[in-house]
C-alpha cells in the first residue's frame, strides 16, 4: 500500500494546497465562512468529477507512454501535465470567451472575475462546437485502436474480432465516425447544423492531421534519432488530453461559474491522473492486467457517443463518470479472472 501512495505524494500536496487556496478564495467571494466552505466543498467534488471521468485517459495516456523515451515521458509528466492543468483547465475557456464574445484576453479574465454567469453563459453557448469536436476526436481515437489488423488481444471476441478483420477496409472508421455525424446532423436544428459539422470535421481533420505528423516525425526517428517521434507522441498526448477535458470542463459550470475554482478543482483532478500514469507506467499495470486497455477504449467509444448526444440532450456527467467507470471496472475483474485460470 505505502509503495502505491508513493506515487501519489505530489497529488496529494497539490490538494492540499489547491482546496486551501478554495477556502481562501471563498471567504474573499463569499465575504465569509460560508462562502469559503461552499468553495471548499465544490472543490472537492470537482476533483472527483475530473478523476472519475479521467481514468481511461491514465491508461491510455500509459500505455503511449511506454512507448515513448525516457527523455520523452520526462516531457510530459511535467510539461505536458502544465499544458494539459494551466492550458486546458484556465486558457482553454478564456480563449472560448475570446472567440466567441470577440473581446480580449484581458477582458476576458476580468469577465470571468466580475462577471461570472456572464462568462459562463458564453461559455454554455459555445457547447455544441465543443461537443461535436471533442465527439468525433475521440471516436476516432477508440474506432482506431479496434479497428486494427496489428490487435493481438481480444476482450469481448465477438464484437473486436469482427471488427480487426475490417481493418482491410481503408478508411472504415472514418467512414463510420462521418455517419454518426450525418445522423445526428439530420435530427439537429437547421441553425446549429453548420457549427456541428464545423466542428465535427474540425476533431476530424486534428486527429488525422496529429497522426500524419506522428507517422512523418517516427520516420525521421528511424532515421536519425529517438527524440523526433517522442515529439509526435507527446502531441497525440496532448491533444488527446484536451479531448478528454470538454466534459469535464462544461461539466464543472454546472456546479460554480466561477473560472478559478474550476480550474483549482479540475487540477487537483489532473494531478491524480498524472500520478495513475506515472503508476501504470513505472509497475507495468497494463501487461498485468490484459484487458483493462479494451476498457479504457470502450470507456472513450461510450464518452464519444455522450459528446454527441449532448449537442441534443442534457446528459449529467454522473452518468459519463459511472459508465467509463464501470467499463473500467469490469475489464479489471476479467483481467484478474484470466490471471487466475492461466495460474491454475
Amino acid at each position: 500500500m505505502s509503495t502505491a501512495i508513493h506515487y501519489f505524494r505530489w497529488a496529494f500536496l497539490f490538494t492540499a494546497a489547491g482546496l486551501a487556496l478554495a477556502f481562501w478564495l471563498g471567504w474573499g467571494y463569499g465575504h465569509g465562512l460560508a462562502g469559503a466552505t461552499s468553495f471548499f466543498l465544490i472543490g472537492v467534488v470537482l476533483a472527483i468529477l475530473e478523476i472519475s471521468l479521467s481514468f481511461d485517459n491514465a491508461i491510455v495516456n500509459a500505455n503511449k507512454l511506454e512507448q515513448m523515451t525516457p527523455v520523452w515521458q520526462h516531457r510530459f509528466l511535467t510539461w505536458g501535465i502544465l499544458i494539459a492543468v494551466f492550458g486546458m483547465r484556465i486558457i482553454f475557456p478564456l480563449l472560448i470567451v475570446v472567440v466567441a464574445a470577440g473581446i480580449g484576453p484581458w477582458e476576458a479574465l476580468r469577465l470571468a472575475a466580475l462577471r461570472p454567469d456572464e462568462y459562463a453563459e458564453i461559455i454554455a453557448g459555445a457547447h455544441l462546437s465543443i461537443a461535436a469536436f471533442g465527439g468525433t476526436f475521440l471516436m476516432m481515437v477508440a474506432l482506431r485502436y479496434f479497428i486494427d489488423e496489428g490487435k493481438e488481444v481480444d476482450w469481448i471476441r465477438a464484437l473486436e474480432c469482427q471488427l480487426r478483420r475490417c481493418a482491410s477496409v481503408r478508411g472504415l472508421e472514418i467512414a463510420f465516425v462521418l455517419v454518426v455525424v450525418m445522423l445526428f446532423a439530420s435530427v439537429m436544428p437547421g441553425e446549429e447544423v453548420g457549427p456541428f459539422l464545423f466542428a465535427s470535421v474540425g476533431g476530424l481533420l486534428t486527429f488525422l492531421a496529429v497522426e500524419v505528423l506522428g507517422h512523418v516525425l517516427d520516420q525521421r526517428e528511424a532515421a536519425r534519432t529517438a527524440a523526433a517521434g517522442g515529439l509526435g507522441a507527446f502531441l497525440y498526448l496532448e491533444v488527446l488530453d484536451a479531448s478528454f477535458s470538454f466534459d469535464g470542463v462544461i461539466g464543472a459550470f454546472a456546479l460554480t461559474h466561477n473560472l478559478f475554482l474550476i480550474a483549482i478543482g479540475l487540477g487537483i483532478g489532473a494531478m491524480y491522473v498524472r500520478s495513475m500514469t506515472i503508476m501504470l507506467v513505472e509497475r507495468k499495470t497494463l501487461s498485468e492486467f490484459r484487458y483493462l486497455e479494451h476498457g479504457a477504449f470502450y470507456s472513450i467509444l461510450v464518452l464519444s457517443m455522450i459528446m454527441f448526444a449532448q449537442t441534443l440532450w442534457h446528459i449529467p456527467e454522473l452518468v459519463t463518470g459511472v459508465l467509463g467507470s464501470a467499463f473500467i471496472g469490469v475489464a479489471l475483474v476479467s483481467s484478474i479472472l484470466h490471471n487466475r485460470r492461466q495460474n491454475a
